[in-house]
């Protein structure tokens, strides 16, 4: 697994609101830190697996975690819990979504007069 690089405090903010609104998670303080966040998503993920795996599965999915690195984590050998170890696909994965509308600003289209909705 890929080390994890410390997020920025906007980074931060922006990624834990996607996970909470994703996981619905309640509208509590932004966490102070990755390990926080991480720690709230695992307790979530492992509530899920228990109780709604199939709805998990179809949320990962809707999050573009790739099903090659959801396979691995969900093995009994796999080298932590599966509920940490999905965390940490979702967290990386909405890192990267975050970062790249922090940093890739689209161009305003053109010749779209009349089609404001």
């Amino acid at each position: 697994m890929s080390i994890p690089t410390a997020m920025s405090n906007a980074t931060l903010a922006k990624t834990a609101l996607l996970v909470r609104d994703s996981f619905e998670m309640g509208n509590g303080p932004i966490p102070n830190s990755e390990a926080e966040l991480l720690s709230a998503l695992s307790d979530c993920i492992a509530d899920m697996l228990e109780k709604r795996p199939e709805y998990l599965m179809s949320l990962l999915y809707r999050l573009d975690v790739l099903e090659e690195k959801i396979h691995p984590v969900m093995q009994v050998t796999a080298p932590e819990p599966a509920n940490i170890g999905l965390a940490r696909l979702v967290l990386e994965r909405q890192k990267q979504r975050t970062e790249t509308k922090l940093n890739i600003k689209p161009e305003p289209l053109e010749g779209l007069d009349g089609w404001e909705w």
